[in-house]
């Protein structure tokens, strides 16, 4: 929003250096973005036009004569052509600068110079017109600075940032208010009054959508003559971007500007009477809701088709006449024959405004106060003051009595208040303030207070709705103390930031899982019914009822499927031999409403069989200081009967080691086999393994040792592994299975399986005997399996 500093200095005091009042703006909330000091261009004076003439040879441009007040005539040439002989203009002389950078010299066109330069407004900086010269009052002094003619004088405006929260800063006089409370100056509020005389003149108002609009008034003005305003006023409007069109609109402009109240005039002889008709069903406002589809066109001459949640004004007749809130209808606006005007100050509720203007991507600055909250209590102060400006050039103005005031439920209460407990003041912003440096950084900006304990009670003026609760009237002290002076303190806290033990875990997880080579993928957690069947997983599943992808309308109840379908994509695109696993969260039908849902951990090494899994499974337990056993007799839907197991912590069933079935790689197009590691995290996380004890590494060399056996089919590798460990006692370091043969040469009814064992001592080298000791000890254990010792 801009703001004119001379404008604001009709209300309050300020200092010279505008610097000052810029920091004192930042220090209030209301940051300056860009400040553009305005003025007249020096070297521009007035001159009177004393006759044109057409050149034959220069279509474009004309040759003008013109009188800056000195009795010689100047020769100038000029490409506008709306002004004639008897005109005042801006003349820019020889060596004048222009604002754009331009400096005006003698130069000729068809060898004839050209002594200065005619100017439109916008390139003296009064406003975007450039269609034609500026064309100044007729009695206007000759050869003085344009300035005093159109009452420019140095200024300074000022490009604010108003957040949304601060409706009373869209008008001059509550940033005025602000800044004499900050300065401690004397805050001077226009005053006016207004006499009410003539007969009684009504526009009777009916609010039929009461929640939209909360009050409604209407007054009668006659003795209006439609002309130019006064150029003091134009100048301002000009200078805080306003195009000046007649003293009506811009009076009801300057009344949004100065006071943030929205407002509009109607022309009273064209109100209640349909466009296109001679009969005058009688002036009347009624503000309801549209129907679908209704039309309307707005005073930018757009048709508007509206929908049921759009406010509308309409006359008597029902017709719409304005959008509320946002823009008047083209049928009513102000003419040059406009005589009498029924003047529009209305309240409307902010949401409704804002919900409106989305709708109908149609913003004007009426809708940017409406939609923000404006005081609905302080619309007499507008009626008079737009009365007093008119006056200025209306002075026949009558304003007439029996004006109407409607109001319905939506209207807000105007006697608010909250209890504010100083204690709080202290605890969030950080200060310690007594009451009574309380009240005086409150009682300025209207906010009042009453009583000095503890516990205040804060009166909430109307112009502040942003302004309801205890919070609020915290941060209107902080605002007005200064953030800059509040000391800035670190927080303690007693605990610093850290990993939760799942979170650490769920790390080392990953951690393990990339050391050992396996990259993390993620695929969709969607899965069409054909991937749950082709993966043999005998879970229920959970369907959405409203998929991204038709087709995937599954909620996986394992990662497998999405999983064994990446080895499926490597493998298409001649990729074999991929080694994937993902942490994710699987979904079954639960007891209630909610989903049952777990996380779990699925690994796959393409091109790997069943001991590459159990290695990999080895390694995660190691690290996660978990132990669970084999349960080779409980082999998963899914996976290979006699390459896979369960396992089993306890009585807990954590996780699924081995194979995928050979019928679900033929299902999901993968042509090589696949080991498969499968946890349930959920448990495995939250569990808190005992510290690792140090162990001393022994300085002795190690030696391995390689034992074949032959095992019965029907007993489970796990427990030939176990009985392993435990007759090979304490100078075993490592057994690791590199070797299952079926064949020639193993009894029937049994397999081979190869093991290596790593021995080492701690305190001295391993002879032949201690080694001999060892085969006998496996041997003695494995017999009791039924296992052999192959030669």
């Amino acid at each position: 929003m801009k703001v004119s500093l001379n404008w604001l200095r009709d209300y309050v005091e300020l200092p010279d250096d505008v610097d000052e009042i810029v920091a004192a703006l930042a220090s209030l909330g209301l940051p300056p973005e860009d400040a553009l000091h305005l003025g007249g261009v020096p070297g521009v004076v007035t001159a009177r036009v004393l006759r044109t003439e057409r050149h034959p040879d220069a279509a474009k441009v004309q040759r003008v004569w013109v009188d800056a007040g000195d009795g010689s005539e100047r020769h100038v040439w000029c490409g506008a052509f709306n002004f004639q002989a008897g005109d005042v203009v801006p003349l820019a002389t020889v060596g004048t600068e222009m604002p754009d950078g331009r400096s005006i010299a003698s130069r000729g066109i068809l060898g004839i110079d050209s002594h200065g330069m005619l100017c439109s407004a916008r390139e003296l900086g009064l406003g975007e017109d450039h269609s034609g010269i500026l064309v100044l009052p007729a009695d206007s002094p000759l050869g003085v600075p344009y300035g005093q003619v159109t009452g420019l004088a140095d200024d300074v405006v000022l490009e604010l940032e108003i957040e949304r929260n601060r409706p009373d800063a869209y008008g001059h006089v509550g940033i005025a208010r602000d800044l004499a409370a900050h300065f401690g100056t004397t805050f001077a509020p226009p005053q006016p009054t207004v006499d009410v005389a003539g007969e009684e003149r009504a526009v009777p108002v009916e609010i039929v959508a009461g929640d939209a609009c909360g009050r409604f008034t209407t007054t009668v003005m006659s003795g209006v003559a439609v002309r130019q305003s006064a150029p003091w006023m134009q100048a301002r409007l000009r200078a805080v971007g306003q195009r000046p069109i007649n003293n009506v609109v811009d009076v009801s402009n300057y009344v949004m500007l100065e006071l943030n109240q929205p407002n509009h005039a109607y022309d009273l002889a064209t109100l209640g009477r349909p466009a296109g008709s001679q009969r005058h069903v009688g002036a009347a406002i009624r503000v309801r809701h549209a129907a679908d589809g209704e039309q309307l066109v707005t005073i930018d001459e757009m048709k508007r088709t509206l929908t049921a949640a759009e406010l509308l004004i309409c006359d008597g007749a029902d017709v719409p006449i304005g959008l509320a809130g946002i823009m008047g209808g083209a049928d009513s606006e102000i003419s040059e024959a406009t005589t009498t005007v029924a003047l529009e100050v209305a309240w409307f509720e902010p949401l409704g405004i804002a919900a409106s203007v989305a709708r109908t991507g149609l913003r004007s600055d009426a809708s940017a106060r409406n939609e923000r909250g404006v005081d609905p209590y302080t619309i007499p102060t507008a009626i008079a003051r737009f009365a007093e400006l008119l006056a200025e050039t209306c002075p026949d103005l009558v304003v007439h009595a029996g004006g109407s005031d409607a109001r319905a439920a939506a209207l807000p209460d105007e006697q608010r208040s909250c209890t504010l407990r100083v204690s709080q003041v202290g605890r969030i912003v950080g200060v310690d303030l007594d009451p009574e440096t309380i009240a005086g950084l409150l009682d300025p900006i209207g906010l009042t207070v009453h009583g000095r304990g503890e516990e205040m009670a804060v009166s909430l003026p109307s112009w502040r709705p942003d302004c309801n609760v205890e919070i609020d009237v915290i941060e209107e002290i902080a605002r007005r103390y200064g953030y800059e002076h509040v000391p800035r303190r670190v927080p303690l806290s007693p605990n610093t930031a850290g990993l939760t033990v799942v979170q650490q875990r769920r790390r080392l997880v990953r951690e393990v899982l990339v050391g050992l080579g396996v990259s993390e993928v993620m695929p969709s957690p969607f899965l069409s019914p054909g991937d749950v069947i082709a993966a043999a997983l005998d879970e229920g599943v959970l369907h959405v009822t409203n998929p991204l992808v038709a087709a995937d309308d599954v909620l996986r109840p394992s990662l497998r499927p999405g999983l064994l379908k990446s080895i499926a994509f490597n493998e298409s695109h001649r990729r074999t031999g991929v080694s994937l696993f993902e942490l994710g969260h699987v979904y079954a039908p639960g007891p209630g409403e909610l989903p049952a849902e777990r996380e779990t951990l699925g690994v796959v090494l393409a091109g790997q069989e069943a001991p590459a899994a159990v290695a990999v499974w080895r390694e995660l337990a190691a690290a996660l200081g978990i132990g669970a056993r084999l349960d080779q007799d409980r082999v998963p839907a899914g996976l290979h009967v006699t390459r896979a197991a369960t396992l089993v912590a306890g009585r807990d069933t954590i996780g699924t080691v081995g194979e995928v079935a050979p019928e679900v790689l033929e299902a999901f197009g993968i042509h090589e086999r696949v080991a498969l590691v499968e946890l349930d995290l959920d448990g495995v996380l939250a569990s808190e393994p005992k510290p690792a004890r140090w162990r001393a590494t022994s300085r002795h060399p190690s030696s391995d040792l390689d034992l074949a056996l032959a095992l019965p089919e029907d007993v489970p590798a796990e427990k030939l592994d176990k009985a392993i460990r435990q007759g090979a006692g304490g100078l075993l370091v490592a057994v690791e299975l590199f070797d299952v043969y079926r064949g020639p040469n193993v009894p029937a009814g049994t397999r081979g399986l190869a093991y290596r064992l790593r021995l080492q001592a701690p305190d001295r080298t391993l002879t032949d005997a201690d080694t001999a000791a060892v085969v006998a000890g496996v041997t003695a254990a494995a017999a009791k399996l039924g296992a052999t010792l192959r030669a």
